[in-house]
């Protein structure tokens, strides 16, 4: 009959390993899918923002004295009009895979750091349990296990805020160029389809959010503040039930 129990206990840890797995996996793949979106949508920003580097180079060349004559600075003005429309157009276009993003992966982003936030404060309770419980025979195998745990998802979420953050500054970086760029040209055509870029990219929040929050330094922040928060006042409890115990045990011991 124990050694039936054994199989089935066995049999469940097993299960529960191998699901444990899975989960971690599926997870692990969400997460790595969305970094792959973000690394796309941060290079397509970067495009843009050489392209309009390279049209300002154009410009100010076209400024100086005897560069060129009227007809060839007509029609390179009138070359660059059309590469800038094209630029604001592609700029739109991403701006609405970024929402997109945003919507699809919502979701499965909010449960991904909830959950980081629960392990990672766990870990971080049982590791400092086992710590102080190691020297008195608890194996360091299962300590060495927390402490893999804790890196694994320390690494994923600090990978997850620097993705969005640089894509964020990214895309920033094309309104400061456009801003350059208005200021270095002359001609009346592209100021104004320059003024139009810098209303569109102040109406599209190309920012990485889940449910209206964003990811950035500031949620890393947010997070270890209360991760922090939550392992002290874990600690504390542990304390006490220390001290409750040593009581415990005085009490029992005058009592004998």
């Amino acid at each position: 009959m124990s050694k039936v129990l054994k199989d089935q206990d066995n049999f469940f840890a097993i299960l529960f390993g191998v699901f444990t797995m899975y989960f971690a996996l599926l997870v692990l793949q969400i997460i790595m899918l969305y970094i792959n979106y973000v690394c796309v949508l941060k290079a397509c920003f970067k495009r843009i923002n050489d392209n309009l580097l390279h049209i300002q180079k154009f410009v100010i060349n076209d400024m100086k004295p005897g560069a060129s004559n009227v007809i060839r600075h007509t029609q390179r003005n009138q070359f660059l009009l059309i590469e800038l429309r094209v630029l604001k157009k592609q700029h739109l276009m991403i701006s609405d895979a970024v929402q997109m993003l945003n919507m699809i992966f919502s979701l499965q982003l909010l449960a991904a750091v909830v959950l980081y936030f629960l392990v990672l404060t766990f870990d971080l309770y049982f590791f400092a349990f086992g710590w102080q419980r190691v020297f008195i025979g608890m194996d360091w195998h299962i300590l060495d296990v927390f402490l893999t745990s804790l890196t694994h998802n320390i690494f994923q979420i600090i990978l997850i805020v620097w993705v969005c953050e640089t894509g964020k500054n990214q895309a920033q970086k094309i309104g400061t160029t456009i801003h350059d760029l208005l200021n270095s040209t002359n001609d009346e055509k592209m100021k104004s389809e320059l003024q139009l870029f810098s209303l569109q990219i102040l109406h599209c929040k190309n920012t990485f959010s889940v449910k209206g929050l964003t990811i950035d330094a500031t949620l890393l922040t947010a997070l270890v503040g209360n991760i922090t928060t939550y392992f002290l006042i874990l600690i504390q409890f542990l304390n006490i039930s220390h001290s409750c115990d040593k009581r415990t045990t005085v009490n029992i011991t005058e009592s004998n």
